[in-house]
């Protein structure tokens, strides 16, 4: 089935808003006889007359009627549409405020900025580390633009792009019994003292519940301010830790003095998202950006993580 053109569209909305088809052509700067065409094409088109056109003007037939709400909707979205598109080139060439999880920026970042930087080569970012509680708060009260950070939010309303699913490894010592067991699982860990970062924190939190679930003890006199700290500590013997996978993937080698493993039998993983205010002006572009960051963490880091589906 053949179509009116958007072009079509517009010249039958400006004659009924006109009333005329004199008027409609002086506003849009063309000929009557060039304006009365494109009007005729259309309803041949669409095989019903739209306009009823008298010596005292050109008014709507109902058909017509029924025609003006849902073709002022089509135009309506083509502006948005525009608009989005022009807003993305004005946005690529901005600089943007963004906050991320201290345990999480170190290790995505790296991977991921300078491959945006050579999709968008005008995009600058302020990057700054904060608690998944600082993120929230910053970005409720405009101080960030962006944040990645991990679920649950607990801010109302935010957009949140799915970016990649991390696991939750265990790290022991090299000398520790466990490091002699080929599979790892949730029972091994029953009286087990562990370490973790400072209470408070969602990562802390996360651990927590894993050792409570599975009989091990948080220890709680050593806790640890940094992951660097966590993987020294376990290190010295000091305890069993949990750590990101992709920390493990930056920071762990064969001379690290570690095995890492995860439980087998358990799923411990993080869900990191890309989220903004809804009312954002460059709400659009955060949307491509979010498609970029899962495309080159599927490219880059796609054997140490999960990326994740758009919602």
């Amino acid at each position: 089935m053949k179509r009116p053109s958007l072009k079509q569209i517009e010249y039958i909305l400006a004659v009924a808003k006109s009333g005329s088809f004199r008027g409609a052509a002086d506003e849009l700067g063309i000929s009557q006889p060039t304006l009365s065409a494109q009007v005729a094409r259309a309803e041949e088109l669409l095989g019903a007359k739209l306009l009823e056109r008298s010596r005292s003007g050109a008014y709507f037939t109902p058909v017509g009627r029924l025609f003006e709400p849902q073709a002022r909707r089509v135009i309506e979205a083509m502006e948005e549409l525009g608009q989005q598109v022009g807003d993305s080139r004005a946005n690529e060439k901005a600089t943007y405020r963004l906050g991320v999880k201290g345990t999480l920026g170190p290790y995505l970042l790296p991977q991921i900025l300078p491959a945006l930087r050579e999709a968008h080569p005008g995009l600058r970012f302020y990057v700054r580390e904060d608690s998944p509680r600082g993120l929230e708060e910053g970005i409720a009260h405009g101080e960030y633009d962006l944040i990645i950070t991990s679920l649950p939010i607990n801010i109302p309303d935010l957009v949140q792009e799915p970016l990649l699913r991390e696991k939750i490894l265990l790290a022991a010592p090299r000398d520790h019994p466990l490091s002699q067991v080929s599979v790892w699982q949730g029972r091994h860990l029953a009286g087990e003292q562990v370490l973790t970062t400072e209470h408070g924190h969602q990562f802390a939190r996360q651990v927590e519940a894993v050792c409570s679930r599975l009989g091990a003890e948080v220890l709680r006199d050593y806790e640890g301010s940094s992951l660097d700290a966590l993987r020294l500590m376990v290190v010295m013997g000091m305890g069993l830790a949990f750590l990101p996978a992709l920390y493990v993937e930056s920071e762990i080698n064969t001379e690290s003095g570690l095995t890492v493993k995860e439980l087998d039998d358990e799923s411990i993983a993080r869900l990191h998202v890309l989220a903004w205010r809804p009312t954002s002006p460059a709400r659009g572009f955060y949307k491509v950006l979010a498609k970029d960051i899962r495309s080159i963490i599927g490219a880059r880091l796609g054997h140490a993580v999960q990326v994740l589906d758009s919602l």
